[in-house]
């Protein structure tokens, strides 16, 4: 299963959340689900987000996959545990772009 992009449609975005959640709940026995992933998610240091990322956050602002993921992380009471972690910025980022402005 591959996250899509943050250029993808709503459409592919929905089913993509959609597939995870059916995932997330395949398994309904274990007391500890890990999902691990890349989800092309931008997650940002916004208030109401403090209970499922904290402030360890690279990104000032989500982007749209950055909020869907931490709403489904939410609903399911998960925590972004990459976020929650203190780091350097530059571990907190698995890809720069060539002029080395731009961390994801």
């Amino acid at each position: 299963m591959r996250a899509p992009s943050e250029k993808k449609s709503d459409d592919s975005k929905d089913s993509f959340c959609e597939e995870l959640e059916q995932i997330f709940y395949y398994f309904p026995e274990y007391r500890v689900k890990i999902v691990l992933g890349d989800f092309k998610a931008k997650v940002g240091r916004e208030n109401i987000f403090k209970p499922t990322i904290e402030n360890e956050s690279l990104h000032q602002d989500n982007n749209n996959n950055g909020v869907r993921i931490v709403n489904i992380a939410t609903s399911k009471n998960l925590v972004i545990k990459s976020m929650i972690f203190l780091h350097r910025n530059i571990h907190k980022c698995t890809c720069t772009s060539p002029d080395e402005k731009t961390h994801n």
